[in-house]
């Protein structure tokens, strides 16, 4: 009976599953844009949620060359 009640209690609810999918995509959405203004794929945003992976990729975007004009990258506002 007590063994029951102790991993009832331990999962995780429906809340907050819901509010782990609204906080994920508030982080993806911004991160995949400016992933795609680089002429990368969005896709690579799936990294941040993968510990030391995450670093990992912010490092590497750091040091890379962003495009200057961004003219011929799908996805990039004309100007």
């Amino acid at each position: 009976m007590m063994y029951h009640y102790w991993t009832g209690a331990a999962g995780y609810g429906f809340t907050h599953w819901i509010m782990f999918a609204v906080m994920a995509a508030l982080l993806i959405y911004p991160i995949g844009r400016i992933l795609m203004r680089m002429g990368l794929s969005p896709f690579w945003a799936v990294l941040a949620f993968v510990p030391l992976l995450n670093v990992l990729g912010l490092w590497i975007v750091a040091f890379m060359a962003w495009p200057r004009g961004g003219a011929d990258i799908p996805g990039y506002p004309p100007r």
